[in-house]
């Protein structure tokens, strides 16, 4: 395939053309030529409106269903969703069935993924079955392609699973990724605690169930050392945690959601269940605080965390229904409303936290590129939803921009 991109402004903060409009050439999968005007040399042109072009965007948490409940969603039409949303690389997370906890599951969903221009990196169970009893078999899926271990929404209440994680790891440079809500203290809450939850007679959910797991986690972390990611963070406080252990020397990084970034728990005024997440939206100050995270480098990636659920387990009464958003197809529209451009994309483009490579738009390197545009708003509506579930906590908000697709494993994919 022999492509020319026309007129696109790159933003790559590493590239010598950042911030500059230019054509790209493109032959085999590689970035040939960069410059004004280039020559059509027989190649396809691919020109858009107001086109900007970043590094491949990765989404370091994504929930899909298969194996086990392709009702909610296959890897194919996931990973389809997943390059039109201009997501180059996903992070598949372990929440099918049977549980990717071991070497075979690991191997299952990457060779699912053959063929598709958006790439699967699986994250393999912490534990056994996500059960949390017994660690799983992190050494054998790391060599069968699993890029970090943490089992999905579920924080590990026994502390030495952690700690012998954590130390386990380092043979191999592993990642431990603890999710951090302590159970017993959230007990049957659905709702961030607060005003809110008061008013609408929603059992709350405290802040300290998060800052306390995470505040263990941390002193863990302390102890063994290794890497440790803490994903989908939500408080102030929470963030506070993070900045005091980074100042200290540790090795943690740290994701927020989409949906906390732009959502507060205001939404739930109407009981609606695609407002149900966890952890919960929390109020206006939280909100704030993680943006700042954003800004100061706290935080070091977003995720949609796009968690596709049975319209079933959603048209229920709240207390019961199942918490998760999808995200993937409104993330980058919905980001652009609360933050610039490049801070968007470096957010989106923070895969080296995972392990995985960058690819610098620059003369000879591989083409993994996403191309968008930070012109106009739409609503968000149901028809703009491409995955099977429809699940979506931004329904009806205004987005941003739009994404015209990615190009990757020598493949363009545009809406």
């Amino acid at each position: 395939m022999k492509i020319i991109i026309k007129s696109a402004k790159i933003i790559d903060s590493k590239s010598p053309f950042h911030n500059q409009t230019v054509d790209l050439l493109i032959a085999d999968g590689l970035i040939e030529k960069i410059g004004v005007s280039l020559p059509d040399d027989g190649a396809e042109i691919v020109r858009f409106d107001d086109l900007y072009v970043s590094q491949g965007w990765f989404d370091s948490s994504v929930s899909l269903g298969e194996p086990g409940y392709e009702d909610r969603e296959t890897i194919a039409n996931g990973l389809n969703v997943a390059a039109k949303s201009g997501f180059t690389a996903i992070g598949l997370q372990p929440n099918s069935l049977p549980v990717i906890d071991n070497q075979s599951q690991v191997s299952f969903v990457k060779n699912k993924a053959n063929g598709f221009a958006t790439e699967i990196f699986p994250i393999g169970a912490l534990t056994k079955a996500s059960e949390g009893k017994d660690m799983a078999e992190l050494f054998d899926m790391k060599n069968a392609g699993a890029i970090a271990f943490g089992d999905y929404n579920k924080s590990i209440d026994n502390a030495n699973i952690l700690k012998i994680a954590l130390q386990y790891v380092q043979d191999f440079d592993g990642l431990v990724i603890a999710y951090s809500q302590d159970q017993n203290i959230k007990g049957n809450g659905v709702a961030n605690e607060g005003i809110v939850s008061t008013r609408l007679g929603l059992k709350g959910i405290p802040n300290l169930a998060e800052e306390l797991q995470i505040s263990r986690n941390l002193f863990l972390l302390e102890y063994t050392g290794g890497k440790l990611h803490i994903p989908t963070i939500s408080t102030a406080k929470s963030v506070e945690l993070i900045r005091e252990a980074k100042a200290k020397g540790l090795n943690v990084t740290a994701s927020a959601s989409v949906h906390h970034l732009v959502l507060t728990d205001e939404k739930l005024d109407g009981f609606d269940t695609r407002f149900k997440v966890t952890p919960p939206l929390r109020t206006e100050v939280d909100r704030q605080a993680l943006l700042n995270g954003i800004a100061d480098g706290t935080i070091d990636m977003i995720t949609s965390d796009h968690n596709p659920i049975d319209i079933e387990f959603k048209k229920m009464e709240f207390d019961t229904a199942k918490n998760g958003t999808i995200g993937l197809e409104s993330a980058f529209g919905a980001l652009l409303t609360v933050l610039p451009v490049e801070t968007v994309v470096a957010k989106l483009t923070a895969r080296t936290v995972f392990g995985l490579e960058n690819h610098t738009i620059q003369e000879g390197a591989k083409a993994n590129i996403t191309l968008f545009t930070t012109e106009g708003k739409s609503t968000f509506t149901k028809e703009k939803i491409l995955s099977k579930s429809k699940n979506s906590a931004v329904l009806g908000t205004e987005l941003k921009g739009s994404v015209y697709g990615i190009l990757n494993q020598n493949q363009l994919v545009t809406k």
